[in-house]
């Protein structure tokens, strides 16, 4: 068995997708990297096979029709042998450095016996658009290289988030949890983080910049103007999350809190994107997605409106449209998101 899947979900990434996979060669047999082309029309598909062939005993070509980065991830963790798994989306790559360093943890963890649920490192945003380069890191809120549990988390700030670019998760977990991601949906990687969090019993925290996150292609995902213009999806994967679990009955006080800030997170980036575009049928949609969350849950409502956003959010018209904006305004500059 292999100690780490790595799967590189490809739709029309012939033009890139080469650095992400060099990024993993880093002369172990102990990783498995699985290729999954979903259904593309360009040269990906020829591109996986070569590195099949080049590396049989490391990498794996997948082909199968086209159904989204979620439907992607749902193959690769179906053909996953590894202990342990992570997504390298096909634009982005890994520090080679920090790559062994973190293999190396994990086989010692398999070595001792250590049931470790979840590993997290760090991640840098490369946003080459803005010239802008920001690693999130996690060490003024976790233990470093230490085994630790939900209670013994610190304060997140929110540029923390656990987010798919720092989360490496055990194979099995995410087979318990029953994860499986909507297919032609954007957007999934909060599904993909979120829903295995209350099977988590044990963490560990590499403070590393592994995953280094590329953003500022105009016709990127996470792109402001594609965000809009996806805005539905947005919504929909939101909505997922709230119907997901009631963070409310969970015992762990700091895995409840937890939960509930990343439920802020996806409201405020629906709420924003919603604003932003300012249209009459946009307003609706915010006004939806609230009324939506207060039916589905009053409490977990009455929580998430205790937030900054939440109470934002109740200052009617122009002026807590204007403080909202302005907060995702200085947001951006700092960390170099969108």
């Amino acid at each position: 068995m292999k100690v780490l899947t790595i799967v590189i979900p490809c739709y029309n990434s012939a033009a890139y997708m080469n650095r992400a996979i060099d990024s993993l060669l880093i002369g172990s047999e102990d990783i498995e990297i699985l290729i999954v082309n979903d259904g593309s029309v360009d040269n990906t598909s020829k591109i996986a096979d070569e590195y099949e062939s080049k590396y049989p005993n490391l990498i794996r070509a997948i082909h199968k029709e086209n159904g989204g980065h979620g439907d992607a991830i749902n193959t690769g963790l179906k053909h996953s042998t590894g202990m342990y798994f992570k997504v390298l989306d096909s634009d982005d790559w890994f520090d080679k450095e920090s790559l062994k360093k973190i293999l190396n943890i994990l086989k010692n963890m398999i070595n001792t016996s250590n049931k470790l649920d979840l590993l997290i490192s760090n991640y840098v945003y490369e946003n080459v658009s803005i010239n802008k380069f920001k690693s999130i890191n996690y060490r003024s809120a976790m233990p470093i290289e230490k085994i630790f549990t939900w209670e013994n988390l610190g304060h997140l700030r929110n540029s923390q988030n656990i987010l798919m670019h720092s989360v490496i998760y055990r194979t099995e977990l995410l087979k318990e949890c029953g994860i499986e991601l909507p297919k032609h949906t954007f957007y999934v990687d909060n599904i993909f983080v979120y829903k295995p969090l209350p099977y988590v019993k044990t963490m560990y925290y590499v403070d590393v910049d592994l995953y280094r996150y590329f953003i500022g292609r105009d016709d990127q995902s996470v792109n402001e103007k594609v965000m809009i213009k996806r805005i539905d999806q947005q919504i929909k994967v939101t909505k997922i999350l709230i119907d997901c679990y009631d963070p409310m009955l969970i015992s762990c006080k700091k895995l409840r809190k937890y939960m509930i800030k990343y439920l802020v997170m996806m409201m405020t980036v629906s709420t924003v994107l919603l604003l932003k575009d300012n249209t009459e049928k946009s307003l609706n949609k915010k006004k939806e997605l609230w009324n939506y969350l207060n039916s589905k849950n009053k409490k977990l409502y009455l929580e998430v409106t205790k937030s900054f956003l939440g109470l934002m959010i109740q200052i009617r018209g122009i002026l807590g449209r204007k403080i909202i904006l302005l907060g995702y305004t200085l947001s951006r500059k700092v960390f170099g998101f969108n």
